[in-house]
């Protein structure tokens, strides 16, 4: 639970073992535990309850010194791997106006906090008490002040903001040219960094996913919530699932940014894991002492037959695979991924989808246990191999079907199973959780009227709970050869070769990824 700790050589080859290029640290910024927890026996393990922007928190080192982060910073960059920090610059631990005077409140309250019109109390857009003032210019500074000393001295690669609306939030309202927004986006240092945002807080007109000025990622809970219930079941969520799947160009594709500012994710530290998502129905938040009333009442998650760990094998493979589908579908999708620590070996916490509390057996990850006996790392491994290597798969820019006169084809295509193009009463049809999505490398211009030289791609999606049968894309002039490459079905050969005039079934629920390979003569 140290910053020695996880700058180990056994954890960094871990961790770069998968495949992952960057580790985001939950809030490190010196905190204080809430009187609450502590009078129950417990203590913020999240640590969103920052009072020292500029100080680690002494928990996290082993020798007492600040330059132990530094070191663990220097030795994830030896391996190529990023480090991204969470900060809270939207509230402090002082609480409301009930609570202690330990910083800024004894300092110059009226700047920076947000006051309401009887200056006594708290404007409270953050839902923990206070507001942090950043309209106030000293405020800003003293924020954009810590940004620079993480960044320059203490070499990070950039930031998670929570509750980050808090930071474009004027007196009118949020404002994506706000004061801290535009000072960010102009100072020399802060705009070269990762700049993400959790872009809602509690205030009104607080949710403002895909409002960030470019340069900025944000949190795209859209896509979390819409592939649970597209793999639960749920009706009428193909469409959406499509548009999330190629990047939410609904919501990102406006004043020059990028695909990659969606920061995709299906699980994070807030809610189920992986694992709980698809094993549990209801919360079981009673270790929190709150009688359960904490944390989310709508998961979007299924338990498949049995609440909880069961002996069932078929419930167990069942799971198995729809954690596979989940992790397919955020590793495949254009985007920024981001996995929770953990998921890659099924990490449960017993059903508690509120663990701010639990620094303990329930959050800690278990080496010893993986439920899965490695099957599901090996799988994270290849899928992000898979995107790794198929450039089609990380576009620098949004697909929209375009069509490119010199290939003579679309940069992708929604097929229904017939091998058509989707039409409006496909899209429409409540029922529908099938679909093909052909990625043509042919079309990946590199240049002007140039062709790309990307293979083609042709990703199967079925979340029925039978099989489907796909006509797979074929060549007027040559028969084309099809070869899986992955798939979530724990049956299906992978390394099978299908010719594009073959009909080929996409097992139930099911993702699979196929390659074109050469034409045959």
């Amino acid at each position: 639970g140290t910053c020695a700790g996880l700058a180990q050589k056994d954890v960094l080859d871990y961790i770069k073992g998968l495949g992952v290029t960057a580790v985001e640290l939950l809030p490190v910024h010196a905190y204080l535990d809430d009187q609450h927890l502590l009078e129950k026996g417990l203590r913020n393990y999240w640590g969103y309850n920052s009072l020292a922007f500029f100080a680690p928190k002494s928990r996290y080192l082993a020798s007492g010194h600040r330059d132990e982060f530094r070191d663990m910073v220097k030795a994830m960059h030896r391996e190529g791997l990023e480090v991204l920090l969470d900060v809270v610059y939207n509230h402090t631990a002082e609480g409301n106006e009930m609570g202690p005077t330990l910083s800024f409140k004894g300092i110059d309250n009226a700047s920076y906090y947000r006051l309401a019109e009887d200056k006594r109390f708290y404007i409270n857009d953050t839902g923990t008490g206070n507001t942090f003032n950043l309209s106030n210019l000293q405020a800003i500074r003293f924020v954009c002040d810590s940004l620079r000393y993480w960044a320059h001295d203490m070499h990070v690669d950039g930031f998670r903001f929570d509750l980050a609306t808090i930071l474009g939030r004027e007196p009118s309202g949020f404002d994506q040219r706000g004061g801290f927004l535009d000072a960010v986006g102009q100072d020399p240092v802060l705009s070269q960094v990762k700049l993400i945002a959790e872009p809602w807080d509690c205030g009104p007109g607080g949710y403002q996913v895909g409002r960030f000025p470019p340069g900025w990622a944000e949190w795209n809970d859209k896509f979390r919530d819409n592939a649970r219930g597209f793999w639960k079941g749920d009706e009428g969520k193909l469409a959406e699932f499509a548009t999330r799947f190629i990047g939410s160009a609904d919501l990102f594709d406006r004043r020059g940014r990028r695909p990659w500012a969606s920061v995709n994710f299906v699980t994070a530290h807030d809610g189920f894991t992986l694992h709980d998502l698809v094993s549990y129905n209801e919360k079981h938040n009673e270790a929190n002492g709150e009688n359960n009333q904490d944390g989310s009442n709508n998961d979007s998650s299924c338990n498949y037959g049995a609440e909880g760990e069961t002996d069932d094998a078929a419930i167990i493979a069942l799971r198995e695979q729809q954690m596979r589908n989940l992790l397919a579908t955020l590793l495949l999708a254009q985007g920024t991924p981001m996995m929770l620590a953990g998921d890659e070996r099924a990490q449960t916490q017993g059903g508690n989808n509120n663990t701010y509390c639990q620094d303990n057996e329930i959050t800690w990850i278990n080496w010893e246990r993986d439920p899965t006996e490695g099957r599901l790392a090996e799988f994270v491994r290849e899928l992000i191999e898979v995107r790794r290597s198929h450039p089609i798969l990380t576009r620098g820019r949004f697909l929209n079907g375009q069509y490119n006169e010199e290939a003579g084809v679309r940069d992708l295509t929604w097929l229904n199973p017939s091998g058509s193009e989707m039409a409006e009463a496909n899209w429409e049809d409540a029922g529908a959780r099938s679909v093909g999505l052909l990625l043509e490398g042919r079309a990946q211009v590199s240049g002007v009227r140039e062709h790309g030289g990307d293979a083609s791609l042709l990703i199967l999606i079925n979340a029925y709970h039978e099989g489907v049968s796909f006509k797979l894309p074929d060549d007027e002039e040559a028969a084309l050869e099809w070869d899986v490459l992955l798939t979530t079905d724990a049956h299906l050969e992978k390394g099978l070769s299908v010719q594009g005039t073959e009909a080929f079934v996409a097992p139930p629920r099911s993702i699979t990824l196929l390659r074109c390979g050469a034409p045959n003569a």
